[in-house]
This record gives structure tokens, sequence and C-alpha cells, in this order.
């Protein structure tokens, strides 16, 4: 097989196969990429090891991958921002600009986003992508292709403390010490958090969290979550300003409204169950904000801009590395759990 654009094409559940593609031609207003970096999603390897999430079902063959980095190979017509040879972060999804959502600047809620690797949509899992011009952020020389990449995790966790409203003296309980629970650890401590606690199951996880800046990280060892908020309360001196619960677990999710202080807000990132039993009297009576999260708006400029000031260093993410050509290799690492962000390189050595 010749090897012109290498693609990562997932057919249906525990069907992914390396393919051969022809390099694609962008349109009015895209570019054509050479991908570099890739980034595993954990929805990456549910979509894989599941076949669905949720609403989304692999109904045909779809390209994966959606955290990438790569470099301008071609311009189509129209673009003038890019040029080729410019190293860019791919933010993934394209919204329709258009509807209401869009203009009033909530174009993550756009019901018209087209999104990489979210049926029926491909991914950027390859040699070669196109994308739209505008929705690719040029990187500073000095900021490298993983960096780039790991802006789509990062800018996750930018968007959760722009809704809980992290900032100077912010005391934050964090549930979930996987990475977008650290992603959100990073964001929150460069925004001024003066503590960060983040709860596990994994204390191999929780270790990383102390290493990458978290003031206190507490093993959940019992069902009860009063158990795990009066060891927040006991760290902190009260409960915490804001929470936010990026494991999705239905009692991880009842832990964080009891730890969170009258007044408080918790953001939901992880998802869970459909249906989940919570303690919203509680939460009612102590006017203990809940919001949800959907991706992120308009937060890739200050993903960036935390990395390449060097507010931010997500470089100790990437614990694995892989070449396009071992991408099965790289989702049965991602399977079973091992390091913290896999990365695939996407052009030959």
């Amino acid at each position: 097989m010749t090897d012109t654009n290498l693609t990562a094409i997932l057919y249906k559940k525990d069907d992914l196969r390396l393919e051969d593609k022809a390099i694609p031609e962008p349109g009015p207003g895209q570019v054509q990429l050479c991908m570099q970096q890739v980034g595993i999603c954990g929805s990456d390897v549910h979509y894989w090891t599941h076949g669905e999430i949720g609403d989304f079902v692999v109904q045909q063959p779809m390209v994966l991958g959606h955290e990438a980095s790569g470099v301008v190979s071609k311009l189509g017509q129209g673009v003038t921002a890019l040029k080729v040879g410019d190293r860019v972060a791919v933010e993934p999804g394209v919204p329709c600009r258009r509807c209401t959502y869009c203009k009033s600047g909530r174009y993550n809620l756009c019901l018209d986003m087209k999104f990489c690797a979210t049926p029926p949509y491909d991914g950027n899992l390859a040699r070669y992508y196109i994308h739209d011009a505008d929705f690719c952020f040029k990187l500073p020389d000095h900021v490298t292709f993983e960096e780039g990449a790991l802006l789509e995790p990062l800018s996750v966790g930018v968007h959760a403390c722009n809704r809980g409203n992290v900032g100077l003296g912010s005391k934050v309980l964090i549930c979930g010490a996987g990475p977008i629970g650290i992603v959100n650890l990073l964001v929150a401590k460069a925004r001024g958090a003066s503590k960060v606690v983040i709860t596990d199951l994994d204390e191999k996880r929780l270790e990383f969290a102390r290493q990458m800046g978290a003031d206190h990280v507490i093993p959940v060892k019992s069902k009860d979550p009063k158990v795990t908020v009066t060891q927040v309360e006991e760290v902190l001196g009260e409960g915490a300003d804001i929470t936010i619960e990026c494991s999705g677990a239905p009692p991880s999710i009842r832990t964080a409204i009891y730890a969170t202080k009258s007044g408080g807000c918790v953001v939901l990132v992880g998802l869970g169950p459909d249906l989940i039993e919570l303690p919203v009297v509680n939460a009612s009576v102590r006017e203990v904000d809940i919001r949800g999260i959907f991706r992120y708006v308009n937060c890739y400029p200050t993903a960036l801009a935390m990395v390449a000031s060097g507010k931010v260093n997500v470089k100790p993410l990437v614990t694995h590395r892989f070449s396009l050509e071992q991408s099965l290799e790289a989702f049965e690492a991602a399977k079973r759990g091992e390091g913290v962000k896999i990365m695939i390189s996407c052009q030959p050595k």
C-alpha cells in the first residue's frame, strides 16, 4: 500500500484500521494541513470500544482524532490570515456562524456544529486534513506541536474555570485527577486560585496531580460523600468556593454539591449517566449554583496565551508517544489507562 495520506479510520465498534486516502483539497476559507501531533482523548477510545457516545453513533467509517496541530500546506480561496508553512493548533469544532447561539458568542452550542471525530464528521488523525482557516491558531516558534495539540484539553479547563469564575484567592475543589482534572488544576492555579484540592480513587493519579501543583490531594476511600466532604473542609478550612467535577461519577457529583460552600458554584465537566440522583434541595437552599459546560467557546486564544507565556506548562502531560503507523498500539495503551496523555506523531520520520 502506498502511503499518500495514512489515516486512522474507525469502521465500527472494535474495528480501527489504518488506510491510505487521497489528500484532501481545501475549499473556500479552508486550509490543507500537514498534520503533526494528535493526542488521544477519552472520547476517541470510547467510540472505538463502544461505537457510540450518547446520541452520537458511528454509523459509517469515521476518522478519529481531534486534539491536533499541523502545518499549513495549501490555502483555499479567500484565506489571507494564514500562509503556507504556518504552524497551527486546530480548534476542532466549526459552527455555522449564523444561528442565534453563534451570533451571541456561544458558538459551542450551535446545533449545526461540525466537530472532528464526532459522528458523522471525520477527525484529523491522518497525514493530511482540511479545516476552516479561522479555527486554526498560529503557534509562536517556541511553542511545540505537542503543546499546540494540548490546547484542546486545556481549553476545556479554561471554559470550566470561566463558568465557575475562578479568580484570585479562590478555593477550588476538583473531583477527578484524570487529564481533564489536571488541566483544570493548571488553569485554576494560573488564574490565581489560592488553594486547589483534587480527589480521585487512583493514588497514582493523585501523586501526578501533586507534582503538577495541587495543594492537597484526597484519595476517595468511602462511598459516603460526607466522608470526603469532611476531608475537603479540613484542608480548606471551609467548603470550596468553586467545585469542578471532572469524573461524571454520580457519587462524585453528590460530593461536589455537598463540598461547595453556600453561595458557591459547581461546574459539571465530566459526563456520566443521563439520569442521576442529586441533592438538589441541599444546593437550592444554600444557593449553590450548578452549571454545565459543553466543550469550550472562545477559549483557544487564552489557552495559547497561557502556554506561550509560560504561565501554564502542559509538557508533563505527555507520557507516551507513538507514530501514526503505531496508532493501534497507541489506542490499546490508552484503553489500558496507561500514562496521562498519549500523543501520536502523524508524519513519517
